[in-house]
């Protein structure tokens, strides 16, 4: 499923995010930039240990609701954003802090020229957000900052599972049609 917002592309796809050809590709990271399961591990894996020896050396963790770059290692991708998402629970702040964590993404890649990224769906693993909600979060965040952001060419959602990509296929319609 793919729109236009302005003059930049929204696409969501299931697939891999490691395989993924964009500039940059979101890892949902821990605030301790750690390395960790899910997407945190097989972008870690796919990458190479030079991820790794890159965050230890610039970075001492990251806070939730923000986002550090580095490079892409072994990947396709040139860049790795590694954004902190909330661990759900149920607090008011869940929402902001999720958001932030994708504006953060997207920030770094207008200070970095970058033009393409491809997001996992953050914080709707092991972090527990609900899918649907994290959903509607997500793409409303990517919508808001590419309608101001016409340097990011392209954003797409690569999500893992036809359960996920269903989601956030009707979060897209239903904010489509209010858009």
């Amino acid at each position: 499923m793919k729109i236009n917002v302005q003059k930049s592309i929204l696409e969501i796809v299931q697939g891999d995010i490691t395989q993924q050809e964009t500039e940059a590709i979101g890892n949902a990271a821990n605030a301790a930039l750690a390395g960790g399961g899910g997407v945190d591990g097989a972008i870690h894996r796919t990458g190479g240990p030079t991820l790794m020896a890159e965050l230890k050396a610039k970075y001492k963790g990251c806070p939730t609701g923000s986002a550090v770059i580095t490079g892409g290692g072994n990947l396709k991708a040139k860049y790795v954003i590694h954004a902190v998402g909330p661990r759900y629970s149920g607090s008011p702040k869940d929402p902001e802090l999720l958001s932030s964590a994708y504006r953060k993404s997207l920030e770094l890649c207008t200070q970095n020229k970058i033009s393409s990224i491809a997001f996992p769906s953050i914080s709707t693993g092991i972090y527990g957000y609900p899918v649907e909600e994290a959903s509607r979060i997500a793409l409303k965040t990517v919508m808001d900052y590419l309608k101001e952001h016409p340097e990011i060419k392209m954003v797409r959602f690569v999500l893992f599972d036809s359960n996920t990509l269903k989601v956030y296929q009707e979060a897209l319609t239903e904010l489509t049609n209010a858009f």
